[in-house]
Parts: structure tokens; sequence; C-alpha cells
């Protein structure tokens, strides 16, 4: 076959000549060096150049790694990253209680019942009343506080939000955090009750990395010597103040 020496081979519908064929093969040495020469001189100019992206000042030393750096929140386990980001809502650390999601937590409906949620918070309520209680009194006050002794808390009434399925397996970080309650705003400037306050509640899922159900409740101080509401005195609402981010004179007084 001619056309010059070089022969036509038919590769499906292409037809490549065969020389082309074969300098893509191999490419010869003079080719090569002018090329990976071009290249270079390329490379350093745009080193040189301060409008190059490539541009590096004198004296100073490029990035580590071609790469972008890693975001921080790409090395962050679920649980770190749970605690980190309930702790940006405002929600108290001494809160934080996690909870293991069991198969049995299941109902027919293939996700964990929504009674279960209930339980969920409470857990984590008694877990921050017990540091309630160490930064009042110590663990005496403590064991008082989640055994009803003496002035305590109890739950008035609780709202639950659902807002996503949670399934086996999964961990749950339950967190809480007191508040003034509802409606405030410059013609309402926030006051604190003398025998209650309100708390919100959120779970977030370790396998979802989101925040999977919220609750709010009212929370009352109880007197169970002689089983009614009470006053707990000014140390404990201070404690409570502090817990909302409020300094003391903050906060009115009823």
């Amino acid at each position: 076959m001619g056309l010059n020496g070089a022969r036509l081979l038919q590769l499906g519908w292409r037809t490549v000549p065969q020389r082309t064929r074969l300098v893509a093969g191999r490419i010869p040495v003079a080719v090569h060096a002018r090329c990976l020469s071009f290249t270079i001189e390329s490379l350093q100019e745009k080193f040189r150049d301060p409008s190059s992206p490539y541009h590096i000042p004198p004296g100073t030393q490029g990035p580590e790694s071609p790469d972008p750096p890693v975001e921080e929140t790409e090395s962050l386990s679920p649980a770190e990253e749970g605690r980190a980001k309930l702790s940006e809502l405002g929600f108290d650390p001494d809160s934080f209680w996690e909870q293991q999601v069991v198969w049995g937590d299941h109902d027919s409906f293939q996700h964990v019942n929504n009674v279960r949620y209930v339980r969920f918070f409470e857990s984590g309520r008694i877990h921050w009343m017990q540091a309630l209680g160490h930064e009042l009194g110590g663990p005496e006050r403590a064991g008082q506080l989640i055994r009803g002794e003496g002035v305590s808390l109890i739950l008035k009434s609780i709202s639950i939000d659902y807002k996503a399925p949670v399934t086996f397996p999964d961990t749950l970080l339950v967190a809480h955090k007191p508040h003034l309650g509802p409606g405030h705003g410059p013609e309402r400037p926030p006051r604190q009750a003398k025998t209650s306050f309100f708390m919100a509640g959120a779970i977030w899922s370790y396998a979802q990395r989101r925040i999977v159900t919220e609750c709010d409740s009212v929370i009352v101080w109880y007197d169970y010597d002689r089983l009614a509401k009470c006053d707990p005195g000014e140390a404990a609402k201070a404690a409570i103040r502090r817990r909302m981010n409020l300094r003391g004179e903050e906060a009115g007084r009823s």
C-alpha cells in the first residue's frame, strides 16, 4: 500500500497514517527534549510573574501540598462534631448524654418509636440535674436533686419536634439548655420566674451527623417536703442564669 510510504490503517471508522502511529508510539529524543525544555521554562516564568497564581515571592516557601487544605470538620469524629455543633448552639456541655440506640427501640414502622425520645430526653435531663447539684453543693446536693429530697426539680410539660427518623445502629447525643421562654423582645424584656424555667433539648445523631429531634419543656422548682412548687433561693436561680449565658443583672426578678 502506497501514499508516499505512509500506509493507512483502518481502525473502525477512523483512518490513521501508519507514520503518525509510529511517531506517537515513540517520540524522537530531540523533540522530547524541546518539549521538556519549553515546559520547564514556562513554569519558571510563571513562578517569577507576580500576577501568576504560581508566583512565589523571594524568601518565601510554597505550600507543603498542591492540594487545598483539608477542612477541619472532615477530621472530626461524629462525637466531636456533635459536641462542637451543639455547643455553638448554646447547649450546656454539662448536659451532654450519649444514648445508644438498641434494636428494641424500633417499632413496626421501622424506626425508633416516638415515645422513646421522651425517655432519652429524661435521661439527659437527669444527667444535667446531677451537674447542677454538684455546682450547688457537691455530691450530696446532686443526690438530693435526683432522689427528690427537699427542694428539687419536676417536669411540668414537654413538647417534641421530630425532624428525622432514627434507626439502629446509631448513637445519639442528648443536650439541654435552660432559657427564659418564648415571646421575649424589645417590648417585653426577659424575666426569670421565681419557681420555674424553660428547658430546650436537642438530639444529635452520630450516624446522620445532624439534629434529629428537638424539645421544649417547663421545669418547676418543687419542695418535696411540702409537696408544692417553691422559690429555690438566689443561689439556685443564679446557677440557672449562668447556664442561660445571662449575667445576673440582666435577668429581672418577678
